[in-house]
């Protein structure tokens, strides 16, 4: 039977969702008509995501169908439920949630974590943000169907709920799990059937995932499908086993948008970064050895805690820059020869990555020149290019050498929006799954 049980008021939300779910190893089944399912299909699926179309329609409508769709999938084997919402907050939030409550039972509490954060949507002071604006000031305001007038998430589900809201605000998290677990039982305790909580980043996720957990409350996941997924990834073992693929991201550029860049991808994703002394890289041969040495041996510490690692020059921060000059001066060599050392000192650094690691499977390098020397010290033959990713960010794989077939994706450092690298290591982190 099913572990994990999806209710999304629209289908190609409770899509979204089972892709997430699939990209964990989760066998993810989105469910049309039950009629005609095959029963054996529907127990072997570990995570069923049914949609009931009821974002539009009226309250009653919509907990008709909530109510119906949980009572057909529930069941004892069922470790995660969770009604799937919008990402702007349209349609029946209240009435929905109320129905799988109703179904559920009175030690069933809705933990309402409604950020997704690879699509810039997130809560925080209480009020949701998309792309930084709040959510009543752009365009979804006037959705003609399911207009959305308030920014307020918990005011939202309160005029359509038929029970008591709590909401918990950033502050709260900031104090961890066993905290947020008390003021969760603490909110239970007052008669709320729903909390709200802030959230911006797939860590404040994990935060209140554990803390979910830790309380030992009776759980129904409320979101747009990352936190349903970060719940599972707690509770629910793949039916398959594979390996872990990981991808390394090698930034040299000292470009101001690739430091937004870099930083917007730290506080969107689950990463560890490792920043290089780049003046080290051109003291000496010794040094820049050693130098060398520490960032590979820090990356393979701390990789198998992390799926995604990167490695940032510190030149990306404008108190670390390099004037160039004395070192031309002193190897009496062009300014193209000191920044291919730099060059060929990241490229080094990712191949020993790469060596001693085999789960890595992905790289994203910022830059040509970069790009051309990681090729070089992977002893690529080229790359067989598949994609645009945004403008100017390519998608290949390596062809020829021991490394044929990594996943690369290279972006020029000054190219896209805030958002651009994060954009690239999502597509990267669904290629690898494929």
């Amino acid at each position: 039977m099913a572990e994990c049980v999806v209710i999304a008021d629209d289908l190609t939300g409770g899509n979204a969702t089972g892709v997430l779910l699939k990209n964990m190893n989760y066998q993810a089944y989105t469910v049309l008509n039950l009629g005609v399912l095959d029963k054996e299909v529907l127990d072997n699926g570990q995570c069923i995501i049914l949609p009931t179309d009821s974002r539009g329609v009226s309250a009653e409508e919509a907990y008709d169908r909530v109510y119906t769709a949980t009572e057909a999938l529930a069941g004892d084997d069922v470790k995660v439920y969770a009604h799937r919402i919008d990402s702007t907050l349209r349609g029946n939030l209240g009435s929905e949630t109320d129905a799988m409550l109703d179904f559920l039972g009175d030690e069933y509490v809705a933990i309402a974590a409604p950020c997704f954060p690879s699509t810039q949507r997130v809560v925080l002071g209480g009020y949701m943000l998309v792309e930084g604006t709040p959510l009543h000031k752009t365009g979804i305001a006037i959705d003609p169907k399911c207009p959305v007038r308030t920014s307020d998430v918990a005011a939202l589900f309160r005029e359509q709920s038929k029970y008591p809201v709590a909401a918990i605000d950033m502050n709260e998290l900031m104090h961890g799990k066993h905290y947020l677990a008390d003021r969760m039982k603490e909110a239970v305790a007052a008669g709320n059937r729903t909390i709200v909580l802030d959230c911006v980043t797939q860590e404040d996720l994990d935060l209140i995932a554990d803390a979910a957990i830790t309380s030992k409350m009776k759980i129904l996941a409320v979101d747009p499908g990352v936190f349903t997924a970060t719940l599972a990834r707690k509770l629910i073992t793949p039916s398959k086993s594979r390996e872990k693929s990981k991808i390394l991201a090698v930034m040299g550029s000292v470009h101001p948008n690739a430091r937004t860049q870099m930083e917007h991808l730290w506080l969107s994703q689950r990463t560890y970064n490792v920043m290089i002394a780049t003046k080290e890289l051109l003291e000496s041969d010794e040094r820049r050895e050693a130098e060398i040495a520490r960032v590979a041996a820090e990356i393979l510490e701390y990789c198998d805690r992390n799926q995604i690692s990167t490695v940032t020059g510190d030149g990306i921060y404008p108190e670390n820059r390099i004037d160039f000059k004395p070192y031309m001066e002193r190897f009496n060599c062009s300014m193209n020869d000191v920044t291919d050392i730099i060059n060929k000192s990241l490229a080094e650094i990712a191949h020993r990555i790469f060596v001693a690691e085999p789960t890595f499977r992905a790289l994203y390098t910022t830059g040509g020149d970069i790009t051309v020397s990681v090729c070089e010290r992977f002893g690529a033959a080229g790359l067989d290019l598949k994609d645009e990713v945004l403008p100017l960010a390519a998608y290949g794989t390596i062809l020829g050498g021991p490394f044929e077939g990594t996943h690369l994706i290279t972006k020029g450092g000054s190219q896209g929006d805030n958002d651009a690298i994060n954009k690239c290591i999502t597509y990267l982190k669904e290629k690898i799954f494929i």
